[in-house]
């Protein structure tokens, strides 16, 4: 298999793929055939637009750390077409069984026991001996993931550290000239990554994100990782799932949060009803929700952050989101982005 060096510019390929079904099923054998031969694809699934690679080639998951300049000690999560194919890879205990039964597909990723020896490269695992594994919903992941029948690492297709993409548009700001196709299927309906469950010994919450809590919780108990929690001694601060780097979610502004107020030549991102002050100050505004709906604010989470980055202001005036349901993987998200660079 020939692998393009990552460090030269490749031609990246844009195709739409239509709510006709031909279309769509054309373009999943156009994205497995790039990926059979070691290319980069990003493509959408529920949650966000993810970049996918081959995860049984370890020299194409080393092209896409490369491409979105992403810590080799930070895992990827495998993309697998079903619940068989990913029992195939790791170890389910009755937690894993009953989420799985109940999430799947879904935007759940569930880090388990991997099994020894797994198809899935090391380097994709970070060297640990547990493995994230999605079984994703959106119809053009499933039929990409059917048509390449191997698993697709598919991390955010973005440069690590910047905003995740909800569009094929903000994929191509990130990664044009870095990867080979981009299969556009409009913008992601989810807007927010998966929730990250650990079923190691119990469960645990590792990330939240898309699907709240409170649903996980009404089928498993959920215990919370120690901090720092890392999968090996040999590391420091070696997380055990993806989305766990304090500075994962960051864009180049510099964000202020729980803001009540905004400051001469901030932006505001606000949330529900805006202070005469917000509106009157802000050298743009942009609004998650007006009528304060958390669902409507995920979904354009990153958009937004995106779109307030990308005018070139010095730093974003956040305006408090609740806490509750997917507030709680809002705030996570803005507290990464926050975060002060290494």
């Amino acid at each position: 298999m020939t692998v393009p060096p990552a460090t030269r510019v490749i031609e990246t390929r844009v195709i739409e793929a239509g709510a006709a079904a031909a279309d769509a099923a054309a373009a999943a054998q156009d994205a497995a055939r790039t990926l059979a031969g070691g290319g980069l694809v990003a493509f959408p699934t529920e949650t966000v637009y993810g970049l996918g690679a081959d995860a049984t080639s370890g020299a194409a998951v080393a092209r896409l750390y490369q491409a979105k300049g992403r810590p080799s000690f930070n895992p990827l999560i495998a993309h697998v077409a079903d619940l068989a194919a990913a029992r195939a890879l790791a170890r389910f205990d009755r937690d894993a069984e009953r989420l799985a039964a109940a999430f799947w597909p879904g935007p759940l990723t569930l880090v388990l026991p991997r099994h020894t020896p797994c198809l899935v490269a090391e380097l994709a695992t970070a060297g640990l001996d547990t493995i994230a594994v999605r079984v994703p919903s959106h119809p053009l992941a499933r039929a990409i993931l059917a048509a390449f029948h191997r698993p697709v690492v598919a991390p955010s297709a973005n440069r690590s550290g910047h905003v995740s993409p909800t569009t094929a548009q903000h994929v191509l700001a990130d990664l044009n000239g870095r990867i080979e196709l981009v299969v556009d299927g409009g913008p992601t309906p989810m807007g927010l990554e998966s929730t990250i469950v650990a079923c190691l010994d119990g469960a645990m919450l590792l990330r939240p994100g898309a699907l709240p809590r409170a649903e996980i919780e009404r089928l498993v108990a959920l215990g919370e990782p120690p901090p720092g929690a890392a999968a090996s001694s040999d590391a420091d601060d070696v997380p055990i799932a993806p989305g766990q780097l304090a500075s994962h979610y960051a864009p180049r502004a510099r964000l202020r949060l729980d803001a009540a107020s905004v400051e001469r030549g901030e932006a505001l991102l606000a949330f529900g009803s805006v202070p005469a002050q917000g509106a009157a100050r802000a050298t743009m505004a942009l609004n998650l929700s007006p009528r304060g709906d958390l669902i409507e604010a995920a979904a354009n989470l990153f958009s937004y952050l995106r779109a307030l980055d990308a005018a070139g202001v010095a730093a974003i005036a956040v305006m408090p989101v609740p806490h509750e349901g997917l507030g709680e993987a809002i705030n996570d998200r803005l507290t990464r982005a926050a975060a002060p660079r290494p």
